[in-house]
């Protein structure tokens, strides 16, 4: 993992806004004590949640996609980490361990490949490379028994986050197969075909390698689904979906139920919940959408009624001033319907 920045309590404190009489989660949060041995780390962190920044668009390039490359990844941090800390999450539970930097990898191919197709074809080696990282990351997270937190990044990352979850904690026996569900709320499947690695095939590549078992969709735009995709998804049992024109025009449920519907199709084994940040109505690309609020929802109530894998928020650009302090809503919304269980 030779992209992966590992945070010291100094890089913590630079992000976090202390005030006189109050404690922030930034004085409180956990980080690694021995960044040459990680995994001994974890094991003796008494966090139990393990939050990681994966701030790259090289599979959104991968797939021909626009993306803002100004990641909101360090909104988040200042935000999140200057959130109080009080008797609703007091940060202790939560290690900080850092983020990806493929920067490097993404200016090289920039400045070395000639054509759109050469681009493309050398983004898309790079995100196998990605891949690789960012699965023994979550790997060693969840063989440790501890949850990741994976704030990204491109959907790409969804699929090193199955696999490295499926193997991870079915190694600490948690799981007797590794094979994990997930819950997507999002305007795309991305379970496009696999013609090489990229943001738009996630979910397909790890159903293909036998890392997902069932997968549910709630709020795809009808807009946005290719047909032969489509016809994959609809004659696949262990694949469901719910558009955002039948929960929000036709009204044949109510964005909860559709929720509802979502974790009892993928409550029999351990589930990777997933959020887009594309879906939220101006909240980064998208003129229409779920709500903030809905968002919101959407993970307190998939924390409570699933068995979480891991929470893995992607598209997390910076084009929405509030794109920050939403972040750490949805993470510490997260956290808390886990720690209080209510």
């Amino acid at each position: 993992m030779q992209h992966l920045k590992i945070y010291s309590r100094q890089d913590v404190l630079a992000h976090t806004n202390p005030r006189r009489f109050e404690t922030r989660l930034g004085q409180q949060v956990q980080v690694i004590k021995n960044p040459k041995d990680l995994e001994e780390s974890l094991q003796q962190t008494s966090a139990r949640y393990i939050l990681v920044g994966v701030p790259e668009w090289i599979g959104i390039k991968a797939n021909h996609g626009y993306c803002n490359e100004a990641s909101a990844w360090q909104p988040f941090l200042e935000s999140f980490l200057s959130s109080q800390s009080n008797d609703f999450l007091g940060g202790e539970e939560i290690l900080l361990l850092g983020h990806f930097d493929f920067s490097e990898v993404d200016d090289v191919i920039e400045q070395s490949a000639q054509t759109i197709d050469e681009k493309v074809d050398a983004y898309r080696h790079a995100v196998n490379m990605i891949d690789d990282e960012v699965e023994q990351l979550i790997h060693i997270i969840t063989q440790n028994r501890k949850l990741p937190i994976v704030v990204g990044g491109g959907q790409n990352n969804a699929y090193p986050c199955i696999k490295g979850a499926a193997k991870g904690w079915f190694k600490s026996g948690v799981i007797p197969i590794a094979q994990i569900n997930a819950i997507n709320v999002d305007a795309c499947p991305d379970y496009g075909p696999m013609e090489g690695r990229h943001s738009g095939n996630a979910f397909s590549y790890a159903e293909e390698d036998g890392y997902l078992e069932k997968y549910c969709v709630v709020g795809l735009e009808e807009n946005q689904i290719q047909q032969n995709v489509w016809i994959d998804m609809v004659n696949n049992p262990f694949i469901d979906c719910i558009t955002y024109e039948d929960i929000f025009l036709h009204e044949k449920r109510t964005f909860e139920e559709a929720i509802n519907h979502a974790t009892e199709f993928t409550i029999d084994t351990l589930c990777g919940i997933e959020l887009d940040m594309n879906c939220i109505e101006n909240g980064t690309t998208m003129p229409t959408g779920i709500s903030a609020k809905q968002a919101r929802q959407y993970l307190h109530v998939a924390a409570l009624d699933s068995q979480p894998a891991y929470l893995h928020i992607s598209e997390c650009s910076k084009e929405n001033t509030s794109s920050g302090k939403l972040l750490s809503f949805l993470v510490t919304d997260f956290v808390k319907a886990l720690q209080q269980g209510y």
